[in-house]
């Protein structure tokens, strides 16, 4: 197939969009697919034609054009880009590339223009529900902005020929708006690096050198993730506070968490060595659409307690590899955390049972089944031209078309 990805985060810039936009392009590689990558730049200015085109000096990944786009960084965060220009950019980009299926990673501002541009050209669409946005509004201060927007990702979806959601709160979340045309695409887990062999002695020595039990949280330190909710367990006795990962919020998150590891930013065999050496993990975020570093944990062989929003209400089988607690249920999520670390025997039940679910969510599998999924946005596109171009009986209006679901 040809394909284009528009991705509103990229290289360098690693979260979970980038994640899940790097095993996508390695597996259609694999494939022998055509792809062009369309992504933020890090900076204002018009990138040179000939590298826009992927010629000769132009940047590549697995082997692919990539293709940037002007952007703006976000003024208290300044990592996180923000594409600016106009949707004829990207339609011209489109209308050039004639691809077969657009692939909208977590569409915002970029995939928006992407979708319209698609749409212009008849082109399908495949977007991927990945960020909830509107919960961040009150996180940053912004609460009169969630409906406006919620009024985006329903026009974003309604738009699109389909949209894959990661979660079964997802899709209840966007059903309930009226979204059709839904269907559930999960991500896959890096057994290779994310296992218990990488369980370093020496890397808990270093972080605690009193044999403390390690509690570890990984991802953005971002006020969306909720990390000050950790402040409970910095306390529990013989044990100790492990936060891997860097973000605007960590000097903060230093104040408030004074006796926790900070291990920075981690990534490759150092993350799955981090995240191995671990004896519980938590996820204190109530907005996470999925939640893949839960999977990393349970690849690893650590048991989880998690918020019971999102995500983790599909991921953590509750009494079998971790807990879940109500939203802002910290004193359950304090009880969830000692049980794991004074029951030994429950502990390691847990992260066997763990390790054991998710050894068949492979990468190669959820991206044979995303290939499905470009497949049935053919299908649909080409179906719902065809009743838009189809002579109507006299006095029929567009209103009585029956809907392609």
């Amino acid at each position: 197939m040809r394909v284009v990805v528009v991705t509103e985060s990229f290289l360098p810039h690693m979260n979970g969009v980038t994640n899940s936009v790097l095993h996508v392009l390695a597996h259609l590689r694999r494939r022998g697919d055509d792809v062009t990558v369309i992504a933020p730049s890090d900076t204002m200015f018009e990138v040179p034609v000939r590298a826009e085109l992927g010629h000769a000096g132009g940047e590549r990944c697995e082997g692919f054009p990539v293709i940037r786009v002007p952007s703006l960084p976000l003024p208290d965060y300044p990592k996180v880009r923000v594409a600016a220009g106009f949707v004829t950019r990207i339609r011209h980009l489109l209308a050039e590339i004639r691809p077969d299926v657009v692939h909208v990673a977590s569409p915002f501002v970029l995939g928006w223009r992407a979708i319209q541009a698609s749409e212009a050209l008849g082109i399908p669409t495949v977007s991927i529900y990945q960020t909830e946005v509107p919960t961040y509004a009150a996180r940053y201060r912004l609460p009169w902005a969630t409906e406006l927007l919620w009024q985006h990702v329903d026009r974003m979806h309604t738009s699109s020929t389909l949209t894959l959601v990661p979660s079964s709160f997802c899709r209840d979340q966007l059903s309930r708006r009226g979204i059709k045309r839904l269907k559930t695409w999960r991500r896959g887990v890096d057994t290779a690096r994310f296992t218990p062999e990488r369980r370093s002695a020496d890397l808990r020595a270093k972080i605690s050198s009193t044999g403390e039990k390690l509690i570890g949280f990984v991802g953005r330190l971002a006020a969306e993730k909720q990390i000050e909710d950790l402040q409970v367990l910095d306390a529990i006795p013989d044990s100790r506070l492990v936060i891997i990962g860097s973000g605007p919020q960590e000097e903060a998150l230093r104040r408030r968490l004074p006796r926790a590891h900070f291990a920075g930013f981690q990534s490759g065999d150092d993350l799955g060595r981090h995240v191995a050496s671990l004896d519980v993990f938590v996820h204190p975020g109530e907005a996470e659409t999925f939640c893949q570093t839960i999977q990393e944990a349970m690849a690893a062989a650590v048991p989880v307690v998690a918020v019971g929003r999102g995500g983790p209400l599909d991921l953590v089988d509750v009494g079998r590899t971790g807990w879940l607690y109500r939203p802002g249920d910290l004193a359950g999520m304090r009880s969830a955390v000692e049980h794991l670390l004074a029951e030994d025997s429950t502990r390691s039940t847990f992260g066997r049972n763990a390790f054991e679910t998710v050894q068949d969510r492979t990468w190669e599998a959820v991206s044979n089944e995303l290939i499905g999924h470009y497949s049935r946005a053919v299908e649909v596109n080409r179906r719902v031209r065809s009743l838009r171009t189809r002579p109507r009986r006299s006095g029929t209006t567009s209103a009585e078309v029956a809907p392609v679901s």
